[in-house]
């Protein structure tokens, strides 16, 4: 299996532009765009840029830009206005995608010259020495989709169609055949609050096409994924899912060219979104083929069936994937101190993954899908995450991501519309984001509102990822697993956990403490590592994180460290 480069590790910073630049505070539950704002593309400036590299960020993952179905009417640019009734929330979801070549008018300062901008914001992210990562959302559209500004030549999906076949691989959607679209009942678009003559639970759609989460009816339900249509590579999902391969789908080509239109614009990768309901033989036909002409190109793969991680990296020749199902789920249990948690679950996703994937996994604990650690759903206190996360960025090569205001301790408190009070920043919604804008402080990016507390924490994730960004051992070292090797220690327990990371010129004993009380321990390396690393006699231990110095007499009979509630140590030796 071919291994990443880990010349960098990647260290991912991801952000939605609709709530990162927002400085408006109204936040009024299914509040328009001018009631509670928008952030901008230009929004994103010089200086915030510089404030995200000095963390140690590598990549800024923009999320939400391409252009998606919406409640708010930008009829008057050209633009046409979508039916309510089958789009989630005022602003819409980022992943119901209206047109694949342009961008969300939500977030340009001037709606006609949105692309200049975007361009504009690539072009600076460059400057200030940061990789950009955009969508690609393969699986679904939205209804309405219909791109008024693709290039010349560009057949448009369903175009060609032949709407009478419920499956056919020339055929860029599914049908239900001679059945019209139900609006799923019950849903009322935009709240009480949204007023529009389209609001009227119908939509006509002619004959019905099968909705994105593989639903094959005219009536989707309201927990469906209804406002979009699945695409079709292929495969005939009512018939024994048989793959329709030979010739090649059309489709297969129209979504090449929309990713290659965004690679020429000078996008460094791509987070794929929901991989798994898309076949793995498009995957391992498309990135090879974009990757010819843009070799350094990073491919994420947003993934959840653990058991076919290595058929996406080996035959859909994916970079990296996300690893919620294994270290996400772990750690999150063991930041909320949950009765059965315990630290050899980390062992175990280790384990599982050492058949050469490890180093394709991204690790988080945070993005636009997940609960914020601040969040009384997830820990309530962000300071209890430190542990996890220094696991998180310090367990292998693969990437570490944070998704903006994590570092900050943003709680997401409040029912903000179509999202509900669920801990979540909402993608739905129009809002802002409250702990993240003290930092925005009107735009000057310096954390000029922040607590002391909540500088603290900023400082931690800074010198955190920094470390990472420096640390030789740490973006490429070797892992070496010490909780077997401690488990009859005095103090061990099974809160704790315990490795090393280490190359020819650096070694790091990495030692994280989940418990909710301080713990001593005594830590050993085995025999073995003593050896590959030629190591004996006194040796002095220095904390990257805060500069700390430790000592042991006599290295092979460990060394003895006091550690507080929820922390961590990341000792260079």
């Amino acid at each position: 299996m071919e291994q990443p480069s880990t010349d960098n590790k990647l260290i991912i910073y991801q952000v939605l532009p609709r709530l990162f630049g927002n400085t408006k505070t109204v936040n009024k539950p299914n509040g328009s765009i001018d009631e509670n704002g928008s952030g901008k593309f230009n929004d994103i400036s010089d200086k915030a840029l510089q404030e995200i590299k000095n963390m140690g960020f590598t990549h800024v993952w923009f999320t939400g830009v391409i252009e998606h179905a919406t409640m708010t009417d930008y009829s008057s640019v050209g633009i046409k206005a979508d039916d309510p009734d089958i789009v989630k929330g005022r602003a819409g979801s980022p992943y119901a995608i209206k047109d694949y070549y342009d961008v969300d008018p939500d977030l340009a300062v001037d709606v006609k010259h949105r692309m200049t901008e975007y361009e504009a914001l690539i072009k600076r992210t460059h400057t200030n020495g940061l990789k950009v990562i955009m969508d690609c959302v393969p699986n679904h559209v939205a209804r309405t989709y219909g791109s008024d500004v693709k290039p010349a030549g560009v057949r448009d999906f369903g175009q060609d169609d032949d709407t009478t076949q419920a499956f056919s691989p020339k055929n860029d959607f599914y049908y239900i055949p001679a059945q019209h679209f139900t609006v799923p009942a019950g849903y009322n678009p935009g709240g009480d609050e949204l007023k529009s003559p389209l609001k009227d639970g119908k939509f006509d759609e002619h004959p019905a096409k099968a909705t994105g989460n593989d639903v094959f009816s005219a009536s989707p339900s309201i927990n469906d994924w209804f406002e979009t249509m699945k695409l079709n590579y292929g495969v005939d999902y009512q018939n024994n899912r048989t793959p329709h391969f030979d010739p090649i789908p059309p489709l297969w080509n129209k979504m090449y060219d929309i990713l290659h239109f965004w690679a020429a614009k000078g996008i460094d990768g791509f987070r794929c979104d929901m991989v798994e309901m898309v076949p793995f033989e498009f995957w391992g036909w498309v990135i090879p083929k974009l990757k010819a002409e843009y070799p350094d190109l990073v491919f994420i793969g947003e993934a959840y069936n653990s058991t076919l991680y290595t058929k996406y990296i080996t035959t859909g020749k994916f970079d990296y994937l996300y690893d919620k199902v294994g270290l996400y789920d772990a750690i999150k249990r063991l930041t909320r101190n949950e009765p059965n948690a315990t630290t050899w679950d980390i062992n175990h996703v280790w384990h599982n993954d050492s058949n050469g994937i490890d180093s394709h996994m991204l690790r988080f604990m945070e993005n636009h899908d997940e609960q914020r650690i601040a969040s009384r759903d997830f820990a309530g206190n962000p300071w209890l995450a430190v542990p996890g996360m220094i696991v998180t960025a310090t367990l292998s090569t693969g990437p570490v991501m944070v998704y903006f205001g994590q570092e900050t301790g943003e709680p997401a408190a409040g029912t903000e519309g179509f999202s509900g009070d669920d801990g979540r920043s909402s993608i739905f919604d129009y809002w802002g984001v409250p702990e993240h804008q003290k930092w925005i402080n009107n735009g000057k990016f310096d954390g000029g509102q922040l607590s002391a507390d909540q500088k603290k924490l900023r400082s931690f994730y800074s010198s955190l990822l920094s470390t990472v960004h420096k640390s030789e051992a740490l973006r490429t070292g070797e892992f070496y697993e010490l909780m077997v090797a401690n488990e009859h220690q005095p103090g061990f327990n099974t809160r704790m956990y315990i490795y090393a990371r280490y190359t020819a010129k650096q070694r790091i004993l990495v030692i994280t403490n989940f418990n909710r009380t301080e713990q001593t321990i005594t830590v050993k390396l085995p025999d073995d590592l003593l050896q590959k690393l030629n190591l004996s006699g006194s040796r002095e231990f220095k904390d990257l994180l805060t500069g700390t110095n430790y000592n042991t007499n006599n290295i092979n009979n460990g060394i003895t460290l006091t550690l507080p509630a929820t922390s961590g140590l990341l000792l260079e030796f």
